[in-house]
């Protein structure tokens, strides 16, 4: 058992861990900037270390000071949470290499799934489903050019190496080809300093469906269910929920079995998340992440399972706590991510929290490190927190939620909270019917 986890991560995922170490018996170093000496992760651990100034780059992507950080407290383990370095291969080996284990997947595994190239053709090995495209990077745009051809339009053009977005253009024919594949390798070599792009055929109405895996390490996996993630902005996730209002029970089975034989195979160790676009029935595999996800309290919800608790355990070497057969979907759970930004363009809105007042009653969770009186800085992401509800079906959620955001107070800072009012209105919302280009052009027929 460790006896002490330093988590190097900042905000409502470093207080999750928080809590999840201190139900454990575990002490907990919170790490911060200097800008975040007064955070909640920071008053809530159990020691505190400050790793450098308000810019991320000299403090919490800073691995020499997260190491020195675990020397000086005698931390034996480290969480990432997510995002900064939790999917960052080189860090992983720092720690191996200095003998801290690292709570979550080999540097191996983080480094196959990180390039999207190389992770197709390994999922395309374990039999996962997969999107038509071009077998490896495109070189050209003569190649470019043949790749659609065969594939037909529109396509999608990619960043091997990308993420969030950036790197992806769209072609819907042979004349938008040529300007999509230069700027998709310009976004790319600004953005990750690698300009290598692949292709992929266009799907035009798909949903986004991530399936919830679990390795032990051993050649032992289990799937907990899949999550919608489909209303999105720019790429980033604005509400998820689980289960899939679309999904059926046998296509979940289908997915989930294919998905933990994959992760199995390869022994897999941790909390993954195999991400798909779904659509007319099939499912095409897009991504893997090889961490925590945003949006994994909708999976705690359902399931009545702890991951955090189970990361940790299987990092130290104990097989899962739970077998497939004893995970029982129960209800329906929706999340929604609060952000510090100003409608209608979303722009972000730091400042002091004047008033905060978070809602109650059965089936409610509010994962937030915001308190009273703190200055939300401008050197980070602009989520301040989620909303989690769980309900005995979608209805009874979706009222929850509604019930929800109407009693939280967030005062002193622009939030995000009217769109979700907003949202909850719509009739497609109620049916569950939406796409992942759904939310894009709601905002622009709502805002234009």
């Amino acid at each position: 058992m460790f006896d002490k986890i330093l988590i190097a991560n900042r905000g409502e995922i470093a207080l999750r861990v928080v809590r999840a170490c201190r139900e454990m018996g575990i002490a907990s170093v919170a790490v911060h900037s200097t800008a975040d000496a007064d955070a909640m992760h920071v008053r809530m651990a159990d020691e505190s270390v400050c790793i450098g100034p308000n810019p991320s780059t000299l403090s919490y992507l800073s691995i020499p000071a997260i190491v020195s950080a675990c020397e000086i407290t005698g931390a034996q383990a480290i969480h990432p949470g997510y995002g900064f370095l939790s999917e960052n291969a080189a860090f992983v080996q720092v720690l191996e290499d200095h003998g801290i284990a690292f709570i979550g997947p080999t540097a191996e595994h983080i480094r196959i799934m990180g390039d999207k190239i190389t992770a197709k053709d390994t999922m395309k090995k374990l039999g996962v489903p997969c999107v038509p495209g071009s077998e490896g990077a495109v070189p050209d745009v003569e190649s470019a050019k043949r790749e659609a051809a065969a594939m037909g339009y529109p396509i999608i053009i990619k960043a091997t190496a990308g993420g969030g977005g950036r790197g992806m253009k769209v072609a819907n024919n042979e004349s938008e080809l040529e300007v999509a594949f230069r700027t998709a390798r310009s976004e790319a070599k600004a953005a990750f300093g690698n300009d290598e792009v692949y292709m992929e055929k266009y799907l035009q109405t798909p949903r986004h469906i991530e399936v919830q895996v679990f390795g032990d390490g051993k050649g032992g996996a289990v799937h907990l269910g899949e999550r919608d993630c489909s209303l999105q902005r720019r790429h980033q996730k604005v509400l998820e929920e689980a289960p899939g209002p679309v999904i059926t029970a046998e296509q979940r089975a289908r997915i989930g079995k294919i998905c933990a034989d994959a992760v199995a195979r390869i022994n897999y160790i941790g909390a993954g998340t195999i991400e798909f676009l779904f659509e007319d029935g099939e499912f095409y595999f897009i991504e893997m992440n090889t961490r925590l996800q945003v949006e994994h309290p909708v999976t705690e919800a359902i399931f009545g399972v702890d991951l955090v608790r189970e990361q940790i355990r299987v990092a130290e070497g104990y097989p899962l706590s739970f077998t497939q057969d004893d995970l029982h979907l129960n209800g329906h759970a929706i999340e929604v991510r609060l952000n510090a930004e100003k409608l209608p363009n979303f722009t972000p809105c730091p400042g002091k929290i004047t008033q905060y007042h978070t809602p109650g009653g059965l089936g409610v969770r509010m994962d937030s490190a915001l308190y009273d009186g703190y200055v939300i800085p401008p050197y980070y992401d602009s989520l301040i927190g989620k909303l989690i509800v769980h309900g005995r079906d979608r209805p009874e959620a979706l009222a929850r939620l509604s019930r929800a955001l109407g009693e939280l107070i967030v005062d002193g800072v622009d939030t995000t909270v009217p769109l979700f009012h907003a949202l909850l209105a719509e009739p497609d919302i109620i049916a569950g019917d939406y796409s992942i280009h759904w939310l894009e052009k709601f905002l622009a027929k709502k805002f234009g």
